[in-house]
């Protein structure tokens, strides 16, 4: 008779492992978001200040690179097809990590993300379609509002503060990770207009070399970043967004350790890259897309037009149902329980959180809406209003939970054996019971030297009194 199986808990405690990764990578998004929010409203400014403007449209449209090889390219576009690719080559390996060394190698627990990572890009193209479709918009835009943009949400917990327990953010993490996979995919099926077979033929041998490359276990950067601008030239000019050409080199690397190996090659080239694709590539892409004229009655617009009223509905109330649905049915149909200390309110507010939609949602919406400068830039003002509306809105939800997640978060980092290992991963293992036995021992026997002295101190002090009443009897 098989054992009865143990009720899963949603959202409870990472394993260390997954704990200590899902912290440092948390740790370089965060200062990237931060840089996100600057580089955004830099660009606001930039293009909005009358005495500016006409700078900021000529940087963005300064075209340089090789026209041989079809890349003479405007920095804008350069921002979004090359350093884009370096962004969504992180996410590859992400993604890879997470599913071959990660908590997601078990499919219960990969369950959960990917579910909710779907439902939560399927309501908001749904919310925008009907919008659309009952107020006789156009349909082209329906992508728009299903990317979630990570940087920028970590950047807003990090403003407000909030102690948000380890389980929730590694979930907002993988949510956004298999959302810009999603993304990526939706980029390259309906973005895609014409297809040269050519080069797609040399960008795919191009990814077969860098796989067998890595199989064979050869070294050097001097060999990998001249063949991956070669993968990424050819997928540009293939037809099919070049950003493919990154999530599909960061799929190839390998993300488990051999013997003798402390970290794997995936992890080792993910901690070198994220920082550049955090604090540079993303902020700058930031910065030549986000410069939209922004003015009261433009913003007005943003409310009574279908397309843009589309974006931000599906970013604000799409995301958060799509999400906090796909949890709960999640949870519901696999028998698990939420996690103890958790609540379905603190689910609803990650939701909510989560429909802050910026990088990608920007880039969709340029590719959605190519060739109408003024709708795209109507979709773009779209895009930071939702963005803005989901950050707000979750601010709220957060801080009125913060005293619980603070103390949760207490508990999750306290080390009272100062060994390095936060003593909830160490309440089974009876060597540390025996070390917090010896610390209360020795804490015990300084309150008995306390207690010690002091009661002698007492003793002193009455012997002295009493000797002056006995040479005296009068009053002292």
């Amino acid at each position: 008779m098989s054992a009865p199986r143990t009720p899963r808990k949603v959202f409870g405690r990472l394993s260390l492992p997954e704990r200590t990764y899902v912290a440092d990578a948390l740790r370089t998004e965060t200062v990237g978001g931060v840089l996100l929010l600057v580089a955004a409203i830099t660009a606001l400014i930039w293009a909005n200040v009358p005495l500016l403007h006409d700078s900021y449209e000529s940087v963005s449209d300064f075209h340089f690179g090789p026209a041989a090889l079809g890349l003479n390219l405007s920095v804008a576009h350069w921002a979004a097809d090359g350093l884009l690719a370096i962004f969504f080559f992180v996410a590859g390996i992400e993604l890879k990590r997470e599913l071959v060394a990660g908590d997601l190698r078990d499919p219960r627990a990969a369950a959960l993300p990917v579910v909710a990572a779907l439902c939560g890009m399927a309501a908001p193209a749904l919310v925008y379609t009907l919008t659309n479709a009952t107020g006789g918009g156009s349909l082209a835009g329906w992508a728009v509002p299903t990317a979630t943009d990570i940087a920028f949400a970590l950047a807003v917990l990090a403003v407000i503060g909030t102690s948000l327990p380890s389980a929730l953010r590694a979930f907002l993490l993988t949510l956004a990770v298999v959302d810009d996979l999603f993304a990526i995919l939706i980029i390259a099926v309906f973005f895609t207009e014409t297809l040269d077979f050519a080069a797609l033929g040399g960008a795919v041998a191009g990814l077969a070399v860098f796989w067998l490359l890595l199989r064979k276990d050869v070294r050097g950067w001097y060999v990998y970043v001249p063949l991956a601008l070669v993968i990424w030239a050819l997928m540009y000019n293939s037809g099919v967004h070049a950003t493919i050409a990154g999530v599909a080199m960061g799929l190839m690397l390998r993300c488990t350790t051999r013997k003798g190996e402390k970290h794997s090659p995936g992890e080792h080239i993910e901690h070198l890259v994220r920082p550049l694709s955090a604090g540079l590539a993303v902020p700058l892409f930031a910065l030549f897309s986000a410069g939209v004229s922004v003015s009261g009655g433009a913003l007005g617009e943003v409310f009574t037009r279908p397309e843009t009223l589309g974006v931000v509905l599906g970013l604000v109330v799409g995301k958060t149902l799509g999400i906090f649905g796909g949890t709960w049915l999640t949870a519901r149909f696999t028998r698990a329980s939420l996690s103890d200390d958790l609540a379905w309110p603190d689910v609803f507010a990650v939701a909510t959180l989560a429909g802050i939609g910026f990088t990608v949602s920007l880039l969709i919406g340029e590719l959605a809406f190519e060739g109408d400068a003024t709708l795209t830039d109507e979709v773009k003002a779209a895009v930071l209003t939702g963005s803005l509306i989901a950050a707000a809105v979750a601010t709220v939800l957060l801080k009125i939970r913060n005293a619980k997640y603070r103390r949760m978060w207490e508990d999750e980092e306290r080390d009272d054996d100062l060994d390095g290992i936060p003593d909830i991963y160490e309440e089974d293992r009876p060597e540390y019971h025996l070390r917090m036995a010896a610390i209360h021992e020795r804490k015990a026997a300084e309150h008995r030297r306390m207690a010690e002295e002091k009661a002698a101190g007492r003793d002193t002090t009455a012997e002295v009194v009493g000797g002056a009443g006995e040479e005296n009897d009068g009053p002292a």
